[in-house]
């Protein structure tokens, strides 16, 4: 059963549905999608490349082996804080420049 009641054609020119075509490429979304969040008012971003979703799980990876570092070094004492406190800082640079690209 379908979740939408109403139904709306649309006639475009060669121009028109190559630029709707490429914009669908660009965001992923299917051309009814791509339309609905137009309407809807939603900023359409274009998809994130197939290596973020990866780049952002070694990051996250990364935070959890300083979160470990941190709980060793205040556990034994026998690291800087300030060796710490850079790791962390660089982890945070990095998904602050992760975020900015999309």
């Amino acid at each position: 059963m379908r979740k939408r009641d109403h139904f709306v054609g649309l006639w475009l020119d060669d121009k028109e549905y190559a630029h709707l075509s490429s914009q669908c490429t660009v965001t992923g979304l299917s051309a009814s999608a791509f339309v609905r969040q137009l309407i809807g008012g939603v900023q359409l971003r274009p998809r994130p490349p197939g290596e973020y979703a990866k780049l952002l799980r070694e990051l996250s990876g990364i935070g959890n082996n300083i979160n470990q570092l941190a709980y060793w070094a205040n556990a034994t004492k026998s690291v800087h804080e300030a060796e710490l406190l850079e790791a962390g800082e660089l982890a945070r640079r990095a998904w602050r420049l992760v975020k900015e690209t999309l």
